[in-house]
């Protein structure tokens, strides 16, 4: 695969696709509420491919950048990209483990897809790791799905419709959660909840959180940390350190779906289709209900 090094080991267990458009073939345009449960679907059979690779021995390598790449990202990015393609036809996908991955039409409508957010959770032992997929509609992610198949919890969410939670087992049958609504809480003057990455915090969010009333403050790994803000566990997740588009579109369709918002540190809109940065994003600071 093309990026990756030669670097390969074995793990004990536990301790970008694009779709590109056919020529001639103009892609219907997907309407977020009928293609939100296939969303849902796609992501419980991913997680559930995720678990049974990591409940065995299996096979790491290493990127070009030294990050991890498993067998489970592949099993997974295999599940999603096969459902996408019956699910959402002729819509461009972006994805992290899509070693050709090439740019949808400026503008487009396009699914961002974390085949499996948080490796270095994977490999460990809490579980924090999520299955990520958006819808993106001008430039804004407008439904997606969060699943954390490890600890058995899948969120969704559509923008001016609503989120909502529910419990899931790897292998369990989607169609059968019983689906809770989520509200992200108003933020409090004073002793807010704040929620940063357990594996990437970095100086300058440091310091930002340091500017903030903050009384108590969470660690957790991958897109959870969205998930804690819109169910009004936290109010404040900031990231300055760099993600990708991959890493926060699913997180983020669920938060503002939630009553939540995601912004740049300066309070302007934190928006999606980046093509000329690579779909690198600037930083950004999650927040509850204004």
């Amino acid at each position: 695969m093309p990026g990756v090094a030669a670097a390969r080991w074995v793990v004990p267990a536990p301790t970008a696709h694009t779709t590109c458009l056919t020529p001639g073939v103009s892609p219907q345009m997907p309407d977020a509420t009928a293609l939100l449960p296939k969303l849902v679907a796609i992501a419980a059979e991913a997680g559930t491919r995720i678990c049974e690779v990591r409940d065995r021995p299996h096979a790491v390598t290493a990127k070009g950048d030294g990050s991890p790449l498993t067998e489970a990202d592949l099993a997974a990015e295999a599940v999603i990209a096969a459902g996408l393609k019956q699910a959402a036809p002729g819509i461009p996908v972006v994805s992290e483990e899509d070693a050709d991955r090439a740019a949808p039409p400026e503008g487009a409508t396009f699914i961002l897809v974390d085949p499996l957010d948080g490796t270095k959770e994977f490999l460990g032992p809490s579980g924090e790791f999520t299955v990520n997929i958006a819808l993106v509609k001008a430039g804004r992610p407008v439904a997606g799905v969060v699943y954390a198949p490890a600890l058995g919890r899948i969120w969704q969410g559509e923008l001016g419709k609503g989120a909502s939670a529910g419990d899931l087992a790897a292998g369990a049958n989607p169609a059968d959660i019983a689906w809770r609504p989520i509200q992200a809480r108003r933020r409090p003057a004073a002793n807010l909840v704040a929620v940063a990455s357990r594996s990437h915090i970095d100086p300058a969010t440091e310091a930002f959180l340091a500017g903030l009333p903050v009384g108590d403050r969470r660690s957790i790994g991958s897109s959870l940390k969205f998930c804690l803000v819109a169910e009004g566990q936290a109010d404040v997740y900031p990231r300055l350190a760099p993600t990708m588009e991959w890493d926060t579109a699913a997180g983020q369709a669920v938060l503002e779906a939630a009553g939540g918002s995601v912004t740049t540190p300066d309070g302007a809109p934190f928006g999606y289709g980046k093509i000329a940065a690579g779909f690198r994003n600037g930083p950004f600071v999650a927040w509850g209900a204004a």
